[in-house]
């Protein structure tokens, strides 16, 4: 699919969009695109000078890419400085996803960065690649290198991620794509402190026969972004109970600026002796 038209959609109605996706390596639709389309038809209904400052997703079923989906718009509130959208994603099987974003009028403030990037990294050229896709690119910082640096809370994941082609110039798709690559490492964070707690280093293997699946996911954009360069997605899981971990994460850019903060809930079930996920009923339960 041709990355400029990732998050393009269609007219369809009073407030109503339609958009389509891809089929992933897994089959169906990645969570980050529904995501990045719904914000799309939210701003679709604001007022150009209002930028999306925050967003929170609830993902309600796996989505189809031989459909295509439809956005409903609702527009919550129109303020003077802020204005609130609500956006359900529906496909046959019904609604995909629930989506609510503030934009605000841009204001001039005084600046605070107290989360700084860790220093001591290796940059992204000195990374090794690791990616499922062709639309953008992944560079890994090494465990040792997390190490070195003395980053040491649980599920530490730190990735160097970019668009692979030059995005337009437009600060909104800009936007759209940082919160499509911002589902790609939370779940990573959450394994990774599930095989640290249990002792695992070969994680693939261990991995094999498990499940996890997004549940919601918050954006908040602090400044703009220029999402065909390198970023920094710096993870760790805060908390695991029920099935389901907590994982939370800054976005730098390569000179450190903090760009976005991400939270993500994310259901993890670990295989069991009979090779089903932990936490899914028997026959006959």
């Amino acid at each position: 699919m041709d990355l400029g038209a990732l998050f393009e959609l269609a007219p369809h109605g009073p407030d109503t969009f339609v958009g389509v996706g891809p089929r992933y390596p897994w089959g169906g639709l990645f969570g980050g695109q529904i995501v990045a389309q719904a914000l799309r038809a939210a701003a679709g209904t604001v007022d150009p000078e209002l930028e999306p400052h925050s967003l929170r997703a609830y993902f309600i079923r796996r989505g189809d890419h031989t459909e295509p989906i439809r956005f409903e718009v609702d527009r919550i509130r129109n303020g003077r400085s802020f204005c609130t959208r609500r956006v359900v994603a529906r496909q046959a099987i019904g609604a995909i996803l629930n989506l609510e974003a503030s934009f605000q009028r841009p204001e001039a403030t005084t600046e605070l960065q107290p989360i700084a990037m860790p220093v001591g990294l290796p940059g992204p050229d000195d990374c090794e690649g690791d990616v499922w896709t062709t639309s953008f690119q992944r560079r890994s910082v090494p465990d040792a290198a997390l190490a070195a640096a003395g980053i040491l809370r649980a599920g530490r994941t730190a990735v160097w991620m970019r668009v692979a082609d030059p995005v337009v110039d437009d600060d909104l798709v800009h936007r759209c794509w940082l919160a499509y690559l911002s589902d790609d490492v939370p779940t990573d964070s959450v394994r990774r402190a599930l095989a640290e707690h249990e002792g695992i280093t070969d994680i693939e293997t261990w991995w094999q026969g498990s499940f996890a699946a997004s549940l919601d996911h918050t954006v908040w954009f602090h400044r703009p972004v220029k999402v065909d360069e390198w970023h920094l997605f710096d993870f760790s899981c805060h908390r695991y109970i029920g099935a389901r971990g907590v994982s939370v994460g800054h976005v730098f850019t390569i000179d450190g600026e903090h760009v976005a903060t991400v939270t993500q809930e994310v259901l993890v079930r670990r295989s069991r002796p009979d090779g089903r996920p932990d936490g899914t009923p028997s026959a006959g339960e």
